[in-house]
């Protein structure tokens, strides 16, 4: 597709409500892309009959169709490279969350169940959950038709929102603390121990989400991990400012008061975490990943279709996995 066309829709999978062609044409203008709102409406009326946008109210606003959230993941694989992480970076400042009031929004990941599956696949998490190998039990669910995210829950199945690990680099941009989320990995667990990382994707230089990828490739061992103490779970290796570390340990203590975690371990400076080497004047963290209960359901059978960091939620939508 044409990069125009792309940058369009990019535009409107960022936004939560339609937008108008002049709206459009700012924001794009922001980007350093020259396109006037009269441009822009023209685009948009093409759109509309190629199936990639709808028109949803006023005289020209305009949402992303499914088929657009398709062709926008398929289009361009070069500008793709390294989406994953400005995903991170734009879920971590839509974080909102407000931990003394316990309100605002929280990044997640959607994973969407077969309705008659759906019952099978809680039986299968519950270990997890229960082990606490994940971000939080904090969960939200939805029918068909309903929208977790940026996420519309299709015919015929159940959606299932995870709290994403990205809510603690949102807390930490709000605290001023800059960290970098710069691995997703299978993580080794020994003992209930962090030992090392045995698969490692940089988010800096790929299209696809790595959890997504390790799920569905069934790498994961996290039923094991819970049940024994001994497995393979999904997690995330970040990066901050090693004057930082005390501040870090703070808010994550902070973070489980509002039943919300999922931090491994915090590094030494300037040394390797779990084998993987750490930046000079650095610390390493390693969070866990909001997919893991996910990731058990896969082992055991189930099918599922997941899209990590679908957008974010209310956090008062949330309720305890074990009043499901």
């Amino acid at each position: 597709m044409e990069r125009k066309v792309v940058a369009i829709l990019r535009v409107l999978s960022d936004s939560r409500e339609p937008l108008g062609g002049r709206v459009i044409a700012r924001r794009l203008s922001d980007l350093g892309i020259d396109l006037g709102e009269r441009a822009v409406r023209y685009h948009l009326k093409l759109m509309d009959e190629r199936g990639l946008t709808h028109p949803v109210r006023r005289k020209d606003g305009r949402s992303i169709t499914q088929i657009g959230i398709e062709e926008l993941r398929s289009a361009l694989v070069s500008d793709r490279v390294g989406s994953i992480a400005a995903r991170i970076e734009l879920l971590g400042y839509q974080t909102s969350l407000n931990l003394e009031k316990g309100t605002g929004e929280v990044p997640i990941n959607t994973s969407l169940f077969r309705k008659e599956e759906f019952e099978k696949a809680l039986a299968a998490m519950e270990a997890t959950f229960r082990a606490g190998l994940c971000v939080s039990h904090l969960v939200a669910v939805a029918s068909e038709g309903e929208r977790l995210g940026e996420v519309v829950v299709p015919q015929g199945k159940v959606g299932l929102a995870t709290v994403s690990s990205v809510v603690i680099n949102g807390i930490l941009l709000k605290a001023g603390v800059p960290s970098n989320s710069r691995f997703s990995g299978i993580l080794q667990i020994r003992g209930q121990k962090p030992l090392r990382f045995v698969e490692l994707i940089e988010h800096s230089g790929c299209s696809l989400n790595p959890a997504e990828i390790f799920v569905a490739s069934k790498m994961t061992t996290v039923s094991e991990a819970a049940t024994t103490g001994d497995g393979k779970i999904l997690a995330h290796l970040g990066e901050a400012p090693a004057a930082c570390g005390s501040m870090i340990e703070t808010i994550i203590d902070r973070l489980k008061e509002a039943s919300l975690g999922g931090l491994v371990m915090v590094g030494e400076m300037s040394k390797p975490v779990c084998e993987v080497p750490i930046g000079l004047g650095k610390v390493g963290i390693i969070l866990q990943s909001g997919l893991n209960p996910v990731a058990a359901g896969v082992e055991a059978g189930i099918e599922v279709v997941n899209r990590a960091m679908s957008g974010v939620i209310d956090y008062g939508k949330l309720r305890s996995f074990c009043d499901l």
